[in-house]
């Protein structure tokens, strides 16, 4: 019942930040149109670097305890966070060529949201081919209590070093700069709560279906 009324309240959430993105919040003067892929790019950015944190969490409770549920949880994080990053990569990617008229560029927030991708698929990649037990369990916990250290390096980025991406557009170190009235303020951090419920609800399937995995493995 719970998860029936889970899925049907972020069906509803969903549905609603499409209508505010597309036909709720204004068009952007100086970007246009593309700048409407903020309201895409910056929720999974959000997701992939909270999850990095919650896996280092659930990694130092893992070692902690020797309890393998937050193992299973810090697995099933990492495999929904790979794929919010691969989002944000992507997004980011699509949004930067018609604006700053190249696909890439090495700047520090770029690279190290790159950096965040390669630290998902070498935490998976350890835990799909090294042999199953504890040696290979504590090691994939350090590697992600290593990997977290990325995550703050990526906020941060903006705002130490001088560059092209956008600095920080709500929050603590929100940028006075920003072009963003309060629709698209508001835009925004719908679609941020609409992003964090798919990413809960999808870790959670991802963890029964984990937990499930390991039961018959046993």
């Amino acid at each position: 019942m719970v998860r029936q009324v889970y899925l049907i309240a972020t069906g509803i959430v969903f549905t609603v930040s499409i209508w505010m993105i597309f036909l709720w919040a204004p068009t952007e003067i100086n970007q246009g149109q593309v700048q409407r892929i903020l309201y895409l790019h910056v929720p999974f950015a959000w997701a992939s670097m909270v999850a990095i944190i919650a896996i280092a969490f659930t990694s130092f409770l893992f070692l902690y305890t020797k309890n393998d549920r937050w193992d299973n949880l810090s697995q099933s994080l990492a495999e929904v966070g790979l794929v919010s990053a691969v989002v944000m990569l992507f997004s980011g990617i699509v949004w930067a060529k018609p604006v700053w008229g190249v696909w890439w560029t090495g700047e520090a927030k770029l690279t190290t949201a790159l950096v965040l991708f390669f630290i998902y698929c070498a935490y998976l990649l350890f835990r799909n081919y090294f042999p199953p037990g504890n040696a290979r369990n504590r090691i994939a916990a350090i590697i992600a209590l290593i990997g977290a250290i990325d995550s703050p390096i990526i906020y941060y980025a903006a705002q130490i070093w001088e560059q092209n991406h956008p600095k920080v557009i709500v929050g603590p170190l929100a940028s006075e700069e920003s072009n963003l009235n309060g629709e698209m303020v508001i835009t925004l951090l719908f679609c941020v709560l609409t992003v964090t419920l798919l990413f809960v609800g999808l870790v959670w399937t991802q963890y029964q279906t984990n937990k499930l995995l390991r039961s018959k493995n046993v």
